[in-house]
């Protein structure tokens, strides 16, 4: 019973510590080879007209999407958006890919931005 009730207080400290944290299990996705630097060296590769499958094959399958604007097969903005984990001296970044339909189903770069800087 002690040991149990020790166990529990070790796991209790270690928690409120921070030496392990599920929010740090839960990060942002990170770029195909995990870092920041290297998702923005491949970001320079974006071209308007892209597809999605050619982004995704480029930074890897987004942390995020959303669809905006009209309800016609054809017509809103689809926006993909990787965030990246800094390290401890910097801030978030995000960089947001938006796409618009040319026909149903058929999404190209329209542009991106980073975010966070």
């Amino acid at each position: 019973m002690r040991l149990l009730l020790l166990a529990l207080l070790v796991v209790a400290l270690a928690g409120t510590t921070g030496w392990f944290s599920l929010a740090a299990a839960q990060g942002a996705r990170a770029a195909p080879n995990g870092c920041r630097v290297a998702a923005e060296r491949a970001a320079v590769d974006l071209k308007q007209g892209m597809t999605p499958d050619e982004v995704q094959q480029l930074l890897g399958k987004p942390w995020r999407t959303a669809l905006t604007g009209s309800s016609a097969p054809a017509q809103g903005t689809l926006r993909w958006t990787y965030t990246w984990t800094p390290s401890s001296s910097a801030s978030e970044r995000s960089l947001n890919v938006d796409f618009n339909a040319k026909a149903a189903e058929q999404w190209l770069v329209s542009g991106w931005s980073w975010s966070g800087y």
